[in-house]
């Protein structure tokens, strides 16, 4: 979620780009920096924090040139620090760059045996020695870039720049966004399109395994083996505010439609299929054979995170484990000593409940871990002390509602699961390999959902006048019956209550009418036919029912006025897939009648207050 931004022409490069990083500083970033080419010879500035610091740093220290590279940095690879910025050079190669080198450590240790030195702790850095190591062998700019791209396995999106041709810049993506921007005697390329839309409107879409070369006069499109690609230029009419949205109406549409890619990054770089290990970036559980039990708390979206994670550990790694608001944990007298796990979850690290009830865990000897998605934030420094953190890859998350966030928390409970079931002997690498390979297919599987949003925009139509709502769930699909009724609470102000559908007979059935949608999750699994049951009970009593079912199931139609099929998976899986459609259904819910999304009324992203 880092902003890139590259600039060839005849103006002032410092100047446009960091008026393009400034476009892109809704995404979040930790530091900054620049590169402009002049005279032959590269100058870089870089500084920690926002870019009123990069700003300072240029206004003491000028760069002129009219080729350059800018880049906001979200640290992956090391901690956010000067030396960790982008743009990193070597040799005068210089290299801005977005997404994670898998085989970063590999080659890391392969160049140093050479004799490279390394300035900084960052996976980018390796791009830079290597495209400098292809020119000193006699390469120039662009099959060097090419056999660099041999070479790295990951996602990425970068560009590159060398004092020897002073006269492009070099681009290619795998995985990652990035658009070129065709300009009148300049040409541009960043991650997105607010970072040039004020000096063009018209945008190449680069794809994966695209290729593309930059200089004043044109852009060239190649695949990475170097087969022309047709440059296919596409009209943006959108206003600033649109362009920051990516063209959605509001940033939780924007953010729901970004989960494929979130997942993907969590997922990337910390999974070995030979092997069938999870690697959980230095973060330390402890000895897992002599973990008698886990507690996992948070608070709201994180906390119904947690309960699915409770499903997943308890069923893979077979560890007891309990879910604790953390609200209430910091005010009764756990029973904790150093046998027992804590894991927090939060997506900001700074909800002030998290990190109270971590402080209280700490001081009775648990190890105590966390999964964030914000670097260097309080409940991820006060863990770094003992277990570590888990950082999840989503990105910044505008929107008030948790979309992303929280399915990229899902996906690093499951990776925990994984490693502890491996750790413990209770799964097996067969096993292992089976379930990963389930968990690679859910970015595609997510986008399936996407693509049929019409039909979930059909149903929020005929239900958006409702005033209470129903959401039924069993198994690992309870927490997101939960998590659905608060979606639609948060953001459209509806009555919605969450219930396993085993305890529906225990009070709520009373409610059921005509007047009052029922949504119900029953996709297949071991739980599937009592699910069916609940609702069936549901339908004899005149409820409107929405069900989210699995691709394939003719029988649920029988008795539902609105069915939204899923893809296929693991049931412990299932939940990151199944609340897609709920988060669509909230959000249009909400669209239609007009609520402010993204800032819903009397709610904060971040809740640093008892």
């Amino acid at each position: 979620m880092c902003g890139i931004v590259g600039y060839v022409g005849n103006r002032e490069a410092t100047t446009i780009i960091i008026e393009g990083l400034r476009r892109l500083e809704y995404r979040g970033y930790d530091s900054a920096g620049i590169a402009v080419v002049d005279g032959g010879k590269t100058g870089i500035r870089r500084a920690v924090g926002k870019l009123r610091n990069l700003d300072k740093v240029l206004s003491e220290q000028p760069l002129a040139g009219t080729i350059g590279i800018g880049h906001t940095r979200w640290a992956t690879h090391g901690r956010p620090s000067e030396q960790n910025a982008h743009p990193h050079e070597v040799e005068g190669i210089t290299v801005v760059h977005n997404g994670i080198i898998e085989n970063y450590l590999e080659l890391r240790r392969a160049l140093s045996a050479q004799g490279r030195k390394f300035k900084s702790e960052t996976d980018t850095e390796i791009i830079a020695h290597l495209v400098a190591s292809n020119v000193a062998k006699g390469l120039s700019l662009v099959p060097a870039v090419r056999a660099t791209i041999e070479a790295i396995r990951g996602a990425f999106a970068f560009v590159i720049q060398s004092e020897h041709e002073p006269d492009k810049l070099v681009t290619a993506k795998n995985a990652t966004p990035i658009v070129v921007g065709l300009g009148e005697g300049e040409n541009f390329v960043a991650s997105d399109i607010p970072a040039c839309l004020a000096h063009t409107r018209v945008f190449v879409f680069l794809r994966d395994g695209d290729f593309a070369v930059l200089t004043r006069s044109g852009v060239e499109i190649t695949t990475f083996d170097g087969t022309p690609v047709p440059v296919k230029p596409k009209r943006i009419d959108w206003s600033p505010v649109m362009a920051e949205k990516g063209g959605h109406k509001h940033f939780m549409h924007k953010e729901i439609y970004e989960q494929p890619t979130a997942v993907a990054d969590t997922i990337r770089g910390r999974v070995s299929m030979e092997e069938a290990r999870v690697h959980l970036d230095g973060v330390s559980i402890g000895d897992a054979q002599k973990l008698n039990r886990f507690i996992i708390t948070a608070c709201g979206t994180s906390y119904h995170a947690a309960l699915v994670g409770k499903f997943m550990i308890e069923s893979i790694a077979r560890i007891p484990v309990e879910v604790d608001l953390a609200s209430e944990l910091r005010y009764r007298e756990p029973v904790i000593d150093e046998q027992t796990g804590v894991l927090a979850i939060s997506q900001s690290g700074e909800t002030l409940d998290t990190l109270a009830a971590i402080k209280e865990c700490r001081t009775r000897g648990a190890t105590i871990f966390a999964i964030c998605n914000v670097l260097e934030s309080s409940i991820a420094r006060e863990c770094a002390e003992s277990g570590g953190v888990l950082y999840t890859h989503a990105g910044p998350e505008i929107g008030v509602a948790s979309t992303k966030a929280f399915t990229t928390q899902l996906v690093a409970l499951y990776l925990i699961a994984i490693h502890l079931g491996r750790e413990r002997g209770t799964l097996s690498k067969e096993d292992a390999q089976e379930l990963l390979t389930h968990l690679r297919e859910v970015p595609k599987q997510i986008e399936s959902v996407l693509s049929r949003e019409a039909s979930i925009i059909s149903i929020a139509r005929r239900v958006a006048k409702a005033r209470d709502f129903l959401y039924l769930g069993r198994g690992p699909n309870y927490p997101i019956a939960l998590e659905g009724a608060l979606k639609l609470k948060e953001i459209s102000y509806i009555h919605a209550e969450g219930y396993a559908a085993g305890e529906m007979k225990h009070g709520p059935i009373a409610l059921i009418d005509e007047k009052m949608p029922t949504i119900g999750i029953a996709t297949a699994g071991p739980v599937y036919e009592k699910t069916v049951s609940n609702l069936e009970e549901v339908k004899a009593r005149d409820g409107k029912l929405i069900i989210i079912a699995t691709e394939g199931d003719a029988r649920i139609a029988e008795i539902a006025d609105d069915v939204f099929l899923v893809p296929k998976n693991d049931p412990l899986i299932d939940p990151i897939i199944t609340v897609v459609p709920l988060q669509l259904i909230a959000y249009h819910i909400a669209d239609l009648n007009g609520t402010d999304v993204d800032q819903p009324r009397n709610l904060a992203k971040s809740v640093t207050v008892e």
